[in-house]
């Protein structure tokens, strides 16, 4: 497979969710020791990401969905993992030649040279494999960066647990992983007073802590936290309500 992909942070209350777009004719150029991001260390996981990004046999795409846009009443988290993963396809595959497939296209007439396929494999991000896998390649035909060149050429193909079958979608999954912790390290700097705010996660006791003391002093959620969660919602109706029984 040329390109991978995989998301990182799709289910978390704060922050954005990102998506890696991995490219790489040659498998060998993939450094030694890729797995799924989940099962590597952090350190481990920055190391093989540097070496990917420093790799110029390796092309690599990032597309990042903001709460702002999770939380749009319009969409879905499964329709935006499909945006996010086609976004990240756009830039890994952006300016690449795609040469045409068959005979020398010198001798054939220019509408009978037809573009070699470039394959592509995510891990899927919905229960059914080739649905999501179809509305990725569509996804992709409409972006402008890439819709004059893929819509014929590209075919992509989605699994459950591909980032720890194949490596070229488990570098993808280590580039997304590396970049969201980045992110979510750097939102404490956003708000005075806290150093940390957990990894994001509904299920982290230090996420929910931080969540619970800024809404008790300021009233309201943190400005990247996914308002639409569940968790933000309920800790935020009771600091409301808490509010209210003061008077």
């Amino acid at each position: 497979m040329p390109f991978g992909v995989d998301e990182a942070g799709k289910g978390p209350a704060l922050g954005s969710m990102f998506a890696a777009a991995v490219h790489c004719e040659d498998p060998a150029a993939l450094p030694d020791g890729i797995a799924d991001s989940k099962r590597l260390a952090p350190e481990r996981r920055e190391e093989l990401a540097a070496t990917i990004r420093e790799d110029d046999r390796v092309r690599v795409g990032v597309a990042e969905i903001t709460p702002a846009r999770i939380d749009d009443p319009e969409t879905d988290m499964n329709s935006l993992a499909v945006a996010a993963h086609a976004e990240a396809i756009g830039g890994a595959l952006a300016g690449l030649d795609f040469e045409p497939g068959g005979s020398d296209p010198g001798t054939l007439e220019a509408d009978a040279v037809e573009p070699a396929p470039i394959t592509g494999l995510c891990d899927a991000c919905d229960t059914d494999e080739d649905r999501f896998a179809r509305r990725v390649r569509e996804a992709c035909t409409s972006l402008p960066s890439t819709s004059d060149s893929l819509p014929d050429a590209l075919e992509i193909e989605a699994r459950h647990g591909a980032d720890d079958e194949s490596p070229i979608v488990g570098a993808a999954s280590v580039v997304a992983k590396v970049e969201r912790d980045a992110h979510v390290a750097a939102l404490a700097d956003r708000v005075d007073g806290y150093e940390s705010v957990g990894s994001g996660y509904p299920s982290d006791p230090n996420t929910r802590e931080f969540l619970a003391s800024y809404v008790d002093e300021h009233g309201e959620l943190p400005p990247f936290a996914r308002e639409s969660w569940s968790t933000c919602e309920d800790l935020l109706a009771e600091a409301q309500q808490t509010g209210l029984e003061r008077f």
